[in-house]
């Protein structure tokens, strides 16, 4: 009798084991997995990533723009549920091309506040009015601002009393009154704050549309370098540049592309700056030059995506892109960071030895995987150059 009790006692166990098991594996795919994915009017809901996964029911048959798919393991057990939208993938220009930023903001961004010498006693009347680091102020007294010499005649010309202003504050719509002090060193009101109402750099294209013109760069946002905040744009320009040099990256300090900003006609104009990249318009002459004998790729969903070898276009020299190799490391296909999806290795010696791997300048570079634009590099790990993160092409597509 105890010899059965034992027996029983140990199936148990391990049928408590197998339950466990089991909800780990489905625990497993489930943080891994997306809630949604897109594929072809006629394509199969597959990972590449996971070919243990299987489709359960006829979802990879249906017509309709949207479903609902359960993966299993193996076709057995199943791990999650998610929706399935159907959608022909676009064929794109693939970049690589580096490109001027001038961004004018929509308002003026406060960089820094700082005191105002006041008859002897020192204050800021920004800080008493509330106004903080990273502020959007878009009206003075009902002037819309353009420039930093906008919101400083406004203060000159208060003579001293109060001057509203309407300011956004991490999407909240505020107001603070701005009391200005008289500066005696500089004979003037002072509002006792810095402000910037334009940025300037280099980023690289992604992706262009060739039927519209519309065109999609650096992957992630252009952002103040003293706030870290994304910048507003009220209009933008992207202009030709030519690559001149980099300064190599290595452990512990990034390296970067260095270029300056040519003669030439502008390529396009910028109007919207967000999370996945900046977005634009290109002119018909940069259209037609771009397009010219250009390589154009089907857009790789994110779970045809898979680790290893890839391409990735960039130019260190010049204006011209070129392919470099590279290697995906891992995958997040959760998406749960807009702009850091993958992790992905240079390992061409070519690219190492001029740049050392991934340097500012290079973010937007397109990455090319069996033959489909699949995402764009990003950023730079800071502790190892060669190293670096890079967004879904996808997801740039779907934030335009």
């Amino acid at each position: 009798m105890q010899f059965f009790r034992k027996i029983k006692k140990t199936a148990a166990v391990l049928l408590s084991a197998a339950a466990f098991g089991l909800f780990g594996t489905a625990g497993y795919y489930s943080l891994r997995l997306p809630e949604s994915v897109t594929v072809g009017s006629t394509g199969s809901v597959q990972f590449a990533q996971y070919p243990e996964l299987r489709c359960i029911g006829s979802v990879s048959e249906a017509r309709e723009s949207s479903d609902k798919a359960t993966l299993s393991l193996f076709g057995a057990i199943p791990v999650k549920s998610v929706s399935v939208h159907r959608e022909e993938p676009p064929t794109l220009i693939a970049g690589g091309e580096p490109f001027g930023v001038k961004l004018l903001m929509e308002g003026v961004m406060v960089t820094a506040t700082g005191k105002v010498d006041c008859a002897g006693d020192d204050v800021c009347p920004a800080e008493l009015a509330g106004v903080e680091v990273g502020d959007i102020i878009r009206l003075a007294d009902d002037v819309h601002l353009n420039s930093n010499s906008d919101l400083q005649q406004v203060i000159s010309d208060s003579g001293g009393q109060d001057v509203t202003l309407s300011l956004t504050r991490g999407g909240a719509e505020l107001t603070a009154c701005l009391h200005p002090v008289y500066s005696e060193s500089a004979g003037t009101w002072r509002g006792g704050m810095w402000v910037r109402d334009s940025i300037a750099g280099i980023g690289t294209m992604t992706y262009i549309n060739k039927s519209t013109g519309e065109f999609a760069g650096l992957g992630h946002p252009v952002c103040d370098s003293d706030t870290g905040e994304i910048i507003p744009i009220q209009s933008g320009e992207a202009v030709p540049v030519e690559i001149t040099g980099a300064r190599k990256g290595v452990t512990g300090k990034a390296g970067e592309l260095r270029g300056r900003f040519t003669r030439s006609p502008m390529m396009g104009v910028l109007d919207r700056n967000c999370e996945s990249g900046i977005y634009g318009r290109l002119s018909g002459d940069a259209l037609a030059e771009l397009a010219d004998g250009a390589e154009e790729y089907p857009l790789g969903y994110r779970q045809e995506i898979t680790t290893g070898e890839v391409q990735v276009c960039a130019t260190v020299s010049g204006s011209v892109p070129r392919k470099y190799t590279a290697e995906i490391e891992s995958i997040d296909l959760s998406g749960a960071d807009s702009a850091k999806n993958m992790v992905i290795h240079i390992t061409d010696p070519d690219l190492l030895v001029e740049t050392g791997g991934i340097v500012q300048g290079m973010s937007g570079s397109p990455i090319i995987q069996d033959g489909k634009l699949i995402g764009a590099v990003t950023h730079v790990f800071v502790s190892d150059p060669t190293r670096g993160y890079a967004i879904f092409a996808e997801k740039m597509l779907n934030d335009e």
